[in-house]
């Protein structure tokens, strides 16, 4: 079985530089960060992002509701609350498929 390992942001960012050229590390560190806070004040005001060829990001608003604790069994309630959710694209279901 193959060991699954975890890509980090530090990964991101020498994958962007190894493979673009032409800029250095710092720069390329500066691109990701400055991808990263476009999609994430977008996902803010509630707008989707849709990216070709890999999926769509929405965040979803999530209405209150009546859970139990798992230790008492006692009824809380949920909180409404904002949550993302990502649908991949077929192109992308289709590269993880083979």
């Amino acid at each position: 079985m193959q060991e699954r390992r975890t890509m980090t942001k530090a990964d991101i960012i020498e994958n962007v530089y190894e493979r673009v050229g032409g800029f250095s590390k710092k720069d390329a560190s500066q691109i990701v960060e400055a991808v990263f806070d476009i999609i994430k004040d977008t996902l803010a005001r509630g707008e989707k992002i849709k990216l070709s060829g890999f999926g769509n990001l929405v965040v979803r608003d999530k209405n209150s509701r009546i859970g139990r604790n798992p230790q008492t069994g006692d009824e809380i309630t949920i909180s409404a609350r904002r949550v993302l959710t990502f649908k991949p694209s077929q192109v992308l279901k289709n590269a993880l498929n083979g």
